[in-house]
C-alpha cells in the first residue's frame, strides 16, 4: 500500500520575490546582488547601499531566503533550510518589517515570516525570515557563536552606527571565519560603502578585496523644502525651549490643513528630539487639529506603536504623526507626505570626570536631516518644512556621531569578555572604541566580579550577560533578589532599564504608576518584571549569586525588612547595588544637592517628591544646564530614598577608615574620617601623626608652593641673589627655582618640615637659614661680592639693590636713585664678575621714575638737558647743574642763600 502524499510544509516554496518587488525600485537591483552573492560563494558578503524607500529590507532578505533553499534542494537537504535573519536597529522596525513581508508572502505573520524583540516572539519551525534587534541577535551569538541553523545575516540601517550593531559587524567577521557559508549582508540608506565593503571584504588575499556593493537609483519623488524657523531660540539653559515646541506644533498644524483644504489626503509626521517633547507637541496639535495625532517613541506601548506607522484604512481621518528619530529610517508609514522637523535629536554623551552617560539634546546631523525629509517624497509628490533656518542646517555636522565614539561601554565590554576578545582586542571596527572608555568599563566589570584578571568572562559574567541590562542592573537584580525579593529586585530593574521617565526623578512614583497601570509603558513593564524575575529565581536557585549581601538596614535593626508597603527603600537598596558610586548625600545649603560616592555633585529637579531626602539610591544622572542643577552642574534624572546601613552594605567596597591630615592656617591639623567614596560619614579631631603631619605638608606644598610657609624679606632678597648668580654662572651656585627647591626639600627644610609635621606653626619658620643651607663653598664667600645687597653711588650713599624674582629668567637688577646722586657718574656699575649691568631708575625729588637706562654716559650726554628743562622748575630747591659731570652728586638740597 502506497503512503499518501503529504503537502509539501510552507517552507519549501519559495518566496515569489518579483511579486513581493512589484513597484519596488530595488527590484531592479535584485538581480546584481543575487550575482554578486553566488560569484562570492555561499558565505559570501555584500554591501547594499539604497535610499529610503527603495525596498531593500522588503526585498534582500527573501531573496537570500530563496538563494538558501536553492541551496537546500541542490543539497538534496530533507531537513528545513536554514534561517535569514535581519537586525532592525528598533523593536517597532523590526515589527512592522516582519508584518509587512508577511503580508506581501500572503502568509501568517510567525510563520515563514517572524519577528523576535525583547519581550515577544513569534516564530515557528517553519520560519524562513525573522527579523530581530542587534541586542537579540548578540545574546544569541554568546549562546552559539556559530550560527547554527542560519544561513545569512543581514545588518540593516547600519549607518546610524548603533553601538551593538558596530559589535555585530566585528563579531560576525570573525564567525565567518570559521564558517564559510555564513552570508552577510551590511545595508543603508546614507553609508560610507567603501569603508564597510573594505570591513567586510576578504582581507586575507593579496591584495585584500573589498565585499562588492550594490546600489539602486533614488525613490524618492520631487520633494519641496520650506524653511520655517522660530522667532526664538531653539534651545536654552534647560533644552528644548517650550516655544521652539508650541512653534514646531502650531506649524504642523498649519501645514496639514493647507494640505488638506488644498485637496491633499496626506498624513503628517512630525520629527522633535525625545518621549517628552513628543508628548508636548501632540498635546498641543490635539487642541488645533481635526487630524487623528498620534505619539510614536521607544516608550510607548507596542500596541500603540504598531498604530503609529502601519497606516490609516480608508474613512479614517487623517493623521499627524509625532515621533522621535525612531521613525527616522528603517520605516515607511504609509501616507506621509508631509513631514515637519525640529532639527534636534538626543545623542548619547559620557561624562568620564563624572561618571555620568546620558543623553544630550543636538542640532540632527544633515544625514539625518535628509533621511527625515526623504520619508515625505516616499510615495508620491512631498514638502518638508524645517522649523530652523538654513544656516542651522549648513552648521550641522555631515552624520551622526558613532555610538561606540560616545557611550557607556560597559555592557559591550562584557559582551566581548564573553566572546573572548577582552576590551576588544583584535576585532576588526568601523571606529576602535576610546581606549579610555574601554578602560573604564573593564574596571567596572573587575569591580561586579564579571571578569577575571585576564579579561575573560567569569559564570558570573555569562549569567550577566544574559539578562537584558546594563551589567551593573543585572548584577543587582541577582543580589537584591537575596535582599528584597525576586519581584521587586526585577520591578526596579525593569523600570530602570526600560527607558520609562521618572517624573521629578522620582523612580518609586514612577513604580506606583506601573504597578496601576496609569503609566503608558505599564505593559511593557510588567512583560519585562515577569522575564526579569524568572531570571533572578532560576540564577538563585542555580546558587549564582555572589557573595551574598549583607543583611538590610531593616534586618539588623530587628525590624520586619521592607515589603510591599515600601517601595522606596526597596527600590533603593537594588539600585544602590547597581550603581554604588551613586548613592547620595544631601549637602547642607539651600536647594536639593546631593554630593555622589563617586565625588559628584548633583541636585533634584525643582519640586521633586524626592526633596528632604538625606539619603539617595541614584538610578541616573546627566549634565545640566542653567538653574536646573542648582549651580552643581549635574541634576538628578531618576533616583530612590535610601536607607544609610543599606547604602553602605552596598557600597562596602567604598568604604574607608583613616586618618586625614592638612595644612592650613599655618598648622597642620588632623581628623579621623569615616567615609563612602566622597562621603563623609563621620569626622572626628586626633593629634597628627609624624607620618600624616609630613604627608600634609608635602601636599600643601606641591599644591601651594613654598608660599604656604611664606617668604620672609630677607629670604627672599637672598633667593633673588642667587637665582641671579645661577643663572649667570650655573652651578655650583644652586637652582632656587619653586620647582627646584620643591624637588628637593630634604636637602635644605627637613628640619623645619619636622617642626611644622609636629604641630608647629608657619609663624615660628623663616627660610633664611634654611636658604643659606644650599649656599656652595667655599664660592660662597663672594656672594657679597658677585651679587652685592647695595650699591655705593656718587653721593655716598648705599642703595639696596632690587634683584629679579627668582622665576623671572630675563630680569635685571635695578638700583632706584634720586638723579641727583648719580652725577659725574660715567661707566655703569656691572655685576656678576661685569656679566649684568645695573639698571638704574633715576627718580625725581618726589622718587617718580624720570629715566631708566643702563647706559649713565648716553643719559648725561643726551635726554639729560630735556630732563632738566622739566624738573628745573617743578623742584628750584634741587640741584640741576647744565653739567651733570663735574656738579658734586648730593642727596641734598641746595644750599640757601
Amino acid at each position: 500500500m502506497t503512503a499518501p502524499a503529504r503537502n509539501p510544509r510552507p517552507y519549501r516554496r519559495p518566496f515569489d520575490v518579483a511579486a513581493i518587488g512589484a513597484g519596488l525600485v530595488f527590484a531592479g537591483s535584485l538581480e546584481e546582488l543575487a550575482g554578486a552573492l553566488a560569484a562570492g560563494g555561499p558565505g559570501a558578503a555584500a554591501v547594499v547601499e539604497a535610499p529610503p524607500g527603495t525596498g531593500k529590507t522588503t526585498l534582500v532578505p527573501p531573496l537570500l531566503a530563496n538563494l538558501a533553499l536553492a541551496g537546500a534542494a541542490a543539497a538534496d537537504t530533507n531537513g528545513a533550510p536554514a534561517r535569514i535573519v535581519v537586525t532592525q536597529p528598533r523593536r517597532v522596525a523590526a515589527r512592522a518589517a516582519a508584518r509587512r513581508l508577511a503580508a506581501l508572502d500572503g502568509s501568517p505573520l510567525g510563520d515563514r515570516v517572524g519577528y523576535a524583540v525583547r519581550g515577544e516572539r513569534r516564530t515557528g519551525p517553519d520560519t524562513l525570515v525573522e527579523f530581530v534587534t542587534p541586542g537579540i541577535l548578540l545574546r544569541r551569538l554568546l549562546a552559539d557563536p556559530g550560527l547554527e541553523g542560519i544561513a545569512a545575516v543581514v545588518l540593516d540601517e547600519v549607518h546610524e552606527r548603533g553601538l551593538e550593531t558596530d559589535l555585530l559587524l566585528g563579531m560576525l567577521a570573525e564567525v565567518r571565519q570559521l564558517r564559510g557559508d555564513l552570508a552577510l549582508v551590511a545595508m543603508s540608506a546614507t553609508l560610507d560603502a567603501r569603508r564597510f565593503a573594505e570591513l567586510l571584504g576578504d582581507a586575507d588575499a593579496s591584495p585584500a578585496v573589498p565585499a562588492p556593493v550594490v546600489g539602486c537609483p533614488s525613490a524618492l519623488h520631487p520633494l519641496e523644502v520650506q524653511w520655517a524657523p522660530a522667532q526664538g531660540p531653539r534651545l536654552d539653559a534647560r533644552g528644548v525651549t517650550r516655544s521652539f515646541l508650541d512653534h514646531v506644533a502650531d506649524t504642523a498644524a498649519a501645514a496639514h490643513a493647507a494640505a488638506l483644504a488644498a485637496g491633499d489626503d496626506l498624513d503628517a509626521l512630525v520629527f522633535v528630539p525625545g518621549a517628552r517633547e513628543v508628548t508636548h507637541v501632540a498635546s498641543r496639535l490635539r487642541g488645533r487639529t481635526t487630524a487623528e495625532v498620534l505619539e510614536l517613541h521607544g516608550q510607548a506601548d507596542p500596541a500603540t506603536q504598531d498604530r503609529a506607522v502601519s497606516g490609516r484604512v480608508s474613512g479614517e481621518q487623517p493623521r499627524i504623526i509625532v515621533s522621535t528619530a525612531l521613525a527616522e529610517s528603517s520605516l515607511t508609514v504609509p501616507g506621509v507626505r508631509l513631514v515637519i522637523d525640529s532639527g534636534l535629536a538626543r545623542e548619547p554623551r559620557r561624562d568620564a570626570a563624572r561618571g555620568m552617560t546620558g543623553l544630550v539634546t543636538v542640532s540632527c546631523s544633515r544625514a539625518s536631516a535628509g533621511q527625515r525629509a526623504g520619508r515625505a517624497a516616499r510615495l508620491g509628490p512631498g514638502r518638508v518644512v524645517r522649523c530652523y533656518d538654513e544656516r542651522s542646517f549648513g552648521a550641522a555636522p555631515a552624520h551622526p556621531t558613532p555610538e561606540i565614539s560616545v557611550a557607556d561601554l560597559t555592557g559591550a565590554a562584557l559582551v566581548l569578555a564573553c566572546w573572548g576578545s577582552p576590551e576588544g582586542r583584535g576585532m576588526a571596527w568601523p571606529d576602535a572604541p576610546p581606549a579610555a572608555a574601554m578602560a573604564d568599563a573593564a574596571e567596572v566589570l573587575r569591580e561586579l566580579g564579571a571578569v577575571g584578571p585576564d579579561g575573560h568572562a567569569t559564570g558570573l559574567g555569562r549569567t550577566l550577560a544574559r539578562i537584558p541590562a546594563d551589567p551593573r542592573l543585572g548584577r543587582a537584580l541577582l543580589e537584591g533578589g537575596t535582599a528584597v525579593g525576586p519581584r521587586a529586585a526585577a520591578e526596579a530593574v525593569a523600570a530602570v532599564s526600560g527607558g520609562q521617565r521618572a517624573p521629578g526623578a522620582d523612580l518609586p512614583g514612577l513604580l506606583a504608576a506601573l504597578r496601576s497601570g496609569r503609566d503608558p509603558g505599564a505593559r511593557a513593564w510588567a512583560d519585562e518584571v515577569r522575564r526579569l524575575e524568572s531570571i533572578a529565581r532560576t540564577a538563585g536557585a542555580r546558587g549564582r549569586i555572589a557573595p551574598e549581601p549583607a543583611p538590610s538596614a531593616a534586618a539588623e535593626s530587628g525590624k520586619k525588612p521592607a515589603g510591599p508597603g515600601a517601595p522606596g527603600e526597596e527600590a533603593g537598596h537594588v539600585v544602590a547595588l547597581a550603581f554604588p558610586d551613586r548613592v547620595a548625600c544631601r549637602v547642607p545649603g539651600p536647594g536639593d544637592r546631593y554630593l555622589l560616592a563617586s565625588g559628584t555633585r548633583a541636585a533634584l529637579p525643582g519640586s521633586s517628591r524626592l526633596s528632604g531626602q538625606d539619603w539617595l539610591a541614584v538610578a541616573e544622572v546627566s549634565r545640566a544646564d542653567g538653574h536646573e542643577a542648582a549651580g552643581t552642574g549635574a541634576v538628578i534624572r531618576a533616583a530612590a530614598p535610601l536607607v544609610p546601613a543599606d547604602a553602605e552594605t552596598a557600597a562596602a567596597h567604598l568604604l574607608t577608615d583613616t586618618v586625614v591630615a592638612a595644612f592650613d592656617g599655618g598648622r597642620v591639623t588632623a581628623r579621623q574620617e569615616r567615609r563612602l567614596g566622597a562621603i563623609v560619614l563621620s569626622s572626628t579631631p586626633v593629634r597628627p601623626t609624624p607620618e600624616t603631619g609630613r604627608a600634609a605638608v608635602g601636599r600643601a606644598l606641591a599644591g601651594a608652593g613654598l608660599g604656604a610657609i611664606g617668604w620672609s624679606p630677607a629670604a627672599d632678597a637672598l633667593r633673588r641673589r642667587l637665582a641671579l648668580l645661577h643663572r649667570e654662572l650655573g652651578a655650583p651656585w644652586p637652582d632656587v627655582s619653586e620647582e627646584a627647591l620643591l624637588a628637593r626639600l630634604e636637602d635644605w627644610l627637613a628640619p623645619e618640615l619636622e617642626a611644622l609635621a609636629a604641630g608647629g606653626r608657619t609663624a615660628g619658620v623663616d627660610l633664611l637659614d634654611p636658604l643659606r643651607r644650599l649656599l656652595p663653598w667655599p664660592e660662597a664667600s663672594r656672594l657679597a661680592e658677585l651679587a652685592p645687597e647695595s650699591l655705593k653711588v656718587p653721593s655716598g650713599s648705599m642703595v639696596r639693590i632690587d634683584y629679579p624674582a627668582a622665576d623671572d629668567d630675563g630680569g635685571r637688577p635695578v638700583v632706584a636713585v634720586k638723579l641727583q646722586e648719580c652725577f659725574g657718574w660715567d661707566r655703569t656699575p656691572r655685576l656678576v664678575e661685569g656679566r649684568v649691568p645695573v639698571l638704574f631708575h633715576l627718580l625725581s625729588p618726589a622718587r617718580r621714575p624720570l629715566a631708566v637706562t643702563d647706559d649713565l654716559a648716553s643719559f648725561w650726554s643726551g635726554p639729560y638737558a630735556q630732563v632738566r628743562a622739566e624738573m628745573r622748575g617743578r623742584y628750584p630747591k634741587h640741584p640741576w647743574p647744565e653739567d651733570p659731570w663735574t656738579a658734586p652728586a648730593t642727596a641734598k638740597v641746595k644750599n640757601r642763600m
